[in-house]
């Protein structure tokens, strides 16, 4: 007879521990489904912004009473031709910039400031200003819009100096070797091509086109759509961003 082996047989091989689950489909699909909607966001995001609309803050008083300090407006860029990012072009205007349109503009003597002003005057116009007045082409002007709280003021002569050099080239009908322009009292002069004459409202607190000259149409940038903000910054109350809005000029058009 055969012995039998009296070792017990050996025990079949344990199972090896399973993966641990990956990311279910439907997570995936989730997730999938957000990327593609932040990124559509986006893109609409920068097209509104750079063709049709942006944002913009006033943070000073030259613009009174017309546009407060601490409104917040959306700017029509798309009005005026907006500018087609790194080609340096510009798609076609609505229409052109009208004397009295309000602007919004690049800086002609800071690269990167945005400004806003009152278009006063066009090219082919003749502008003056006698003790304050404003007069077109040798008419009066009148200007509702218009704040004068000093209407007396005088420049230093240093800015009384630098307003006589950039006027020179453009003095029309009279003697330019006794020209003394000053604030209050300077012209006639003749607006160039492709050029602008740009005011504050605060006639007597605007560091404008008195003082740096023609703005080029090239640095216009859009026209003030709607105050969609507004609060007194200089309220006595606490978080004066909540507690001083000023919601009479909420959804107001500047003009």
């Amino acid at each position: 007879m055969t012995a039998r082996s009296t070792q017990p047989s050996s025990a079949p091989p344990s199972p090896r521990p399973a993966p641990p689950p990956g990311p279910s489909r439907p997570f995936l699909s989730w997730l999938w489904e957000w990327t593609k909607s932040i990124g559509v966001a986006l893109v609409v995001w920068f097209f509104l912004r750079t063709f049709l609309v942006e944002a913009f803050r006033i943070p000073s008083g030259s613009m009174e009473n017309t546009l407060l300090i601490g409104d917040f407006l959306f700017v029509n860029k798309a009005l005026y031709g907006a500018e087609v990012p790194l080609v340096k072009t510009r798609l076609p205007a609505i229409r052109e910039p009208r004397r009295n349109d309000i602007l919004v503009f690049d800086s002609v003597e800071e690269e990167g400031l945005k400004v806003v002003k009152r278009l006063i005057g066009v090219p082919g116009d003749t502008l003056a200003m006698e003790g304050g007045v404003l007069y077109r082409d040798g008419k009066r002007v009148d200007e509702p819009y218009a704040l004068h709280g000093d209407p007396t003021r005088s420049e230093d002569p240093m800015q009384r100096a630098k307003m006589r050099q950039w006027q020179l080239p453009h003095v029309v009908g009279r003697d330019t070797a006794t020209y003394q322009p000053d604030l209050q009292d300077w012209g006639p002069i003749l607006v160039p091509a492709d050029s602008f004459f740009m005011m504050g409202d605060n006639r007597d607190s605007s560091y404008d086109g008195r003082y740096w000259g023609f703005l080029p149409r090239e640095n216009v940038r859009g026209r003030p759509l709607v105050v969609y903000y507004s609060y007194d910054s200089s309220s006595w109350r606490s978080w004066p961003m909540i507690t001083a809005v000023r919601w009479g000029r909420i959804f107001t058009t500047p003009r």
